[in-house]
């Protein structure tokens, strides 16, 4: 008889248990591998996500930052008249220095023209002899038209008096033009003053060879008029429309700190320099006290006037390379669109800008190295964190 371990029904039993055994070791096996597949693939997720980088994003500013423009300006005589003489000679005196207030017609100089006075008197005589000429052809033509009723004298003789008389005339004439001409000439050996102001400049002395005319050296005075100043500022063309004729202006100087005047937009050249892309504006100053001096430096605070509220971004968020000025931008996608911007004014951490972007573009603060147009970027703030893995 066979034992019961080796009985037919014992090795079915051992079999049935032997398979349970390893579909249990199968099934420990692939549900191994299946949790490991699902780590890995949880793992791969979150290192996908790390890739995809996180930005801070902004709108641009509507705020006015500021309503004023300063601009660095000069100050210049409401009027400045650099005096030449007009005769050739040589300085007899002088009696205004540089500082003395002058006023209108006032004699500050004298020159000896002796060749001038000599070229009067040549040409008062020349006169003279040409007044006396005709006045003999004159008395003469009288006489010979008493003769001509009887037959004395032919009518060929008074014609050619007449036309003697009229020659004689035209060159007293002449004489008596070219006397006054001399004369008014000799009148600018005294150098006088064309308005009332401040004589700021003086390069002659008595016994100085002066020169008729202005083409060569410098001149013998400068008169200013500085009751009023005029300030010249060069306004970047892109400020031009926010500053009006009329407009207000705060002038500071270096030496007054402490002090401020108030000027007002005078005139512009309507043109833009090519060179600086500047247009060159006039405010006016009063300056009746005489506090400041035309030629100095000044600071200029201008008031501007906008259409529209200007838009403002961190300085952080522009980006210069070889493509130009852009910003980066994040769409509704989360993707980048880079945007082509245009400076107005640099105000240290913040940019206004000049065009480029709407109020509603989501700025990226500071751009990270090598992103690119398309990209996908998470937005600080909107699931940003990354998901933890599980680890077996």
């Amino acid at each position: 008889m066979p034992t019961e371990h080796g009985s037919p029904v014992s090795r079915r039993k051992l079999g049935i248990f032997g398979v349970i055994a390893g579909v249990a070791a199968v099934l420990v096996v692939v549900t191994g591998i299946r949790a490991r597949e699902d780590s890995s693939a949880k793992l791969r997720e979150w290192t996908n996500a790390q890739a995809i980088p996180t930005v801070a994003v902004t709108l641009p500013d509507a705020r006015v930052l500021n309503a004023t423009l300063d601009l660095p300006g000069r100050l210049e005589a409401y009027q400045r008249a650099p005096i030449y003489a007009r005769v050739s000679g040589y300085l007899k005196n002088w009696n205004a220095d540089i500082g003395a207030q002058v006023k209108a017609g006032q004699v500050i100089a004298e020159i000896e023209a002796p060749d001038l006075d000599q070229q009067l008197l040549q040409a008062r005589a020349d006169l003279a002899s040409q007044q006396a000429s005709a006045k003999l052809s004159e008395a003469t033509l009288t006489r010979r038209r008493s003769l001509l009723a009887s037959n004395f004298v032919s009518m060929q003789e008074i014609d050619e008096r007449t036309a003697d008389l009229s020659n004689k005339k035209a060159a007293v004439n002449s004489g008596q033009a070219n006397v006054e001409r001399l004369e008014a000439l000799a009148g600018y050996k005294k150098i006088t003053v064309p308005f009332d102001g401040v004589v700021t400049a003086r390069d002659t002395d008595v016994g100085a060879l002066i020169n008729a005319g202005g083409g060569t050296g410098p001149a013998m005075f400068v008169i200013s008029d500085i009751s009023k100043l005029r300030v010249y500022v060069n306004v970047p063309q892109s400020y031009v429309p926010a500053i009006r004729i009329g407009a207000k202006a705060i002038i500071s100087m270096p030496e007054y700190p402490t002090r401020t005047f108030a000027a007002t937009v005078e005139a512009s050249s309507q043109s833009v320099d090519v060179s600086s892309g500047t247009t060159r504006m006039q405010l006016v100053l009063d300056n009746a006290k005489s506090e400041l001096m035309p030629g100095g430096y000044a600071n200029v605070k201008l008031s501007l006037q906008r259409d529209a509220v200007p838009l403002h971004i961190p300085a952080s968020a522009l980006i210069f390379n070889q493509n130009g000025l852009r910003v980066a931008t994040v769409g509704l996608d989360d993707k980048v669109l880079f945007k082509t911007v245009t400076i107005a004014r640099d105000l240290g951490r913040d940019i206004e800008l000049a065009s480029g972007v709407s109020p509603d573009d989501r700025i990226i603060v500071a751009p990270p190295d090598g992103i690119a147009d398309g990209d996908q970027v998470r937005v600080a703030g909107k699931g940003s964190e990354p998901k933890k893995v599980s680890e077996k």
